[in-house]
């Protein structure tokens, strides 16, 4: 492999990284699985590649570790939310309390849960 072939996937990485960062930050997840095909192309490619040819690669670990960084974050706030969200359900569907004899009693609820839409 010419050292041009090595710098263009480097650089390729290098580009696709800056890409995912801009998606994760404006909260476009679906982009995510859109470039995560190349970029396993890409590592793969890489990984190919001769041991000392290894060096020009620390800035794209930086990337890919902030990137990671970036992800596991957006995983954090994705799965709050679904516990939120599953908490809500659970509050909708009644409430539950313990009298001062340590007895748990449980009030239904009689909200309606149609939305209603204002104009």
């Amino acid at each position: 492999m010419t050292d041009e072939n090595r710098q263009e996937i480097i650089d390729s990485l290098d580009e696709l990284l800056d890409r995912e960062r801009e998606a994760l930050l404006a909260g476009q997840l679906d982009q995510i699985e859109i470039l995560m095909t190349t970029k396993e192309q890409l590592i793969d490619r890489i990984n190919k590649l001769p041991v000392e040819d290894r060096t020009p690669l620390e800035a794209i670990h930086q990337k890919v570790t902030r990137n990671q960084a970036l992800l596991n974050s957006a995983l954090e706030g994705i799965r709050a939310v679904a516990d939120r969200m599953a908490e809500l359900r659970r509050v909708r569907s009644g409430f539950e309390t313990y009298d001062h004899r340590g007895k748990r009693q449980t009030f239904g609820s009689s909200v309606d849960s149609n939305l209603e839409k204002r104009a």
